[in-house]
This record gives structure tokens, sequence and C-alpha cells, in this order.
């Protein structure tokens, strides 16, 4: 606990590009709601959080089958929803919140193995190390090639996808605009296409961690969305959960990310115009933006 708060303070200190976007990110959230003092804090503890998260990584490989219950406090607001996914396989989803690390491996103690995507570190040795630690509960990772492929015939066969919702992307057709703290911003709709094509439930949940050294794993409700629902808003639905415990424990998701890489052109009429600095204006997202949500033109 004492090395992952100093290596994340250190890591606030040393990393001036990424302490710059977190106190951009956060001014633009939350507008008034933090002095600049409040927000330097909360970067300096989502710094933290990802130092534990990633230090955990390498401490969970002493867990078991038998003895992760004691690190862990489970909250499930369906437990339902655990019995259907066992039955039909489903799609989970987290952000970039807490330890989404751990959360992933309990649900693999728990019987639920997925296929994850992930991103590969251009060193292989260090991909490989990664891969073995997470693999540990039963999870099989993958490469982002042929990703959806993969993924389905996994869930096909009543397996489990386990998936982060929060990443940004660049506009197009795998993708979609949601609003998130007022600003639009590109993500993608993966998790929503794959539960829609194979009718299976969206399972969100978040693993907040604790003052005490364990973590509080929190499953909400499941999400089914039919095959004629919109993708767009399904996916604003799902992120609108994770934003609200986001904002009640802001220290938890990793405001170091450039998650508004983009900005819509004409954004002087969106609710909350005042976008990070490193967002570009993009037509692009303008077409993702349903036209009953678009702004007014301005009356010359």
């Amino acid at each position: 606990m004492a090395l992952s708060r100093g290596v994340g303070s250190l890591a606030y200190l040393g990393d001036t590009r990424g302490r710059k976007t977190a106190l951009d990110n956060l001014r633009c959230a939350f507008g008034d709601r933090y002095t600049p003092a409040e927000r330097k804090r909360i970067a300096r503890g989502s710094y933290q959080v990802f130092a534990r998260t990633f230090l955990d990584l390498f401490w969970s490989a002493k867990l078991t089958e038998k003895t992760w219950q004691k690190h862990f406090v489970i909250n499930i607001t369906d437990p339902g929803a655990e019995e259907k996914a066992h039955n039909n396989g489903a799609v989970w989803v987290t952000p970039h919140f807490g330890n989404f690390e751990l959360i992933s491996q309990v649900w693999g103690f728990r019987g639920f193995p997925f296929t994850v995507v992930a991103q590969d570190f251009k060193n292989p040795a260090i991909t490989r190390i990664f891969k073995r630690l997470r693999e540990q509960s039963g999870h099989t990772f993958i490469s982002q090639d042929n990703a959806m492929i993969k993924l389905m015939k996994a869930l096909k066969r009543k397996g489990h996808a386990g998936l982060l919702t929060d990443l940004n992307i660049a506009p197009g057709r795998a993708a979609a605009a949601i609003q998130c703290f007022g600003l639009w911003t590109c993500v993608p709709t993966l998790h929503v296409e794959l539960a829609k094509r194979l009718g299976l439930s969206i399972i969100t949940g978040v693993c907040r961690p604790l003052p005490d050294g364990r973590y509080e794993a929190n499953l909400f409700e499941a999400i089914e969305p039919t095959a004629d629902d919109d993708t767009r808003e399904m996916t604003q639905r799902v992120w609108n959960r994770f934003e609200k415990v986001i904002s009640e424990n802001p220290e938890c998701w990793m405001w170091m990310y450039k998650h508004w890489r983009y900005r819509p052109v004409g954004e002087p009429g969106m609710p909350h115009p005042d976008y990070p600095n490193y967002s570009n204006s993009s037509s692009a997202l303008v077409e993702l933006i349903p036209e009953a949500l678009r702004p007014l033109p301005k009356a010359d």
C-alpha cells in the first residue's frame, strides 16, 4: 500500500504531460465543482490507484480459488444475472476504474472464464509476462487482430467476453458518439454489437480499492439489448452507469488518459463547450451525433 502510494506520487510528479492531461480533464469534466488544489489531489490519487492496480497484478500471482475471498468484498445487484450468464454466456464490461485487472481475475475464480482483447506491448517479453498474470484464473487474452470474429466464436460456445468500454477511438463504423461528463466523445461499440447480434446480456461492474488493502467488487444490473435497440443509445446507457460511480469516486478513474481526443465542430452550442486543450475538432464526430442532439445554428 505504501509502495503504491509512493510510486503513484512519483509518477504524478514526473509525468508532466500526463499530469497536465489529468488536470485538464478534471477541469472540463467537473467545472467549478473542485478547486485547483482538489483537482491536484484527485489527479495524484488517480496515479496512486493506477500504481496499486499494477503492483497488485503481480501480487495476485499468489491468489488461488481458495484464497481470493479474504481480499474482496462482493456486492451483486442482480444475482440472477450470474445464473443466466452461466447458462448462456455474457459480455462483461468495466472502465479503467479502480483495479480493472483484478475484477476480471475474481470472476475467473468464480467460474466465468473470459476471452479478453488486450493490446500487445512493444516488447514481446513484457506481453508474455502480463498475459501469464492475467490468465491465471482461467481467462484467455487475445490480440486485437480479428478480435470480433474470435469473440463471437467464444460467445457462441456460451463463453464470456471481457471488455474495457472507455477507450477513446477515432470516429468510424465501429464507434459511437456519447456524452461523457457533458462532453461528446467517441468510444467503441463492440460490447453492444456482440450482445445485440447474439442475444446476450451486458453485465457491468467495477472494482473499488478500499483503504484497508482489500477491494470492493460491485456487479451492477445486467443490460439486455435487443436487435432493434439503437446501438448509440445502448452504448450511452452502459456509460451512464459508470459515470455515476466515477463521479462518486473520481480518484479511481484514469484521468491521465486522453478521453476527449476529438471534439465536434460547432462546439459552442454544446452544453459544456470547454473541451481539453489536447482535443481536436472533428467533423466525423459530428456525423455520429444524432441530429436531434446537435446544437441549433446561431441566428445571424
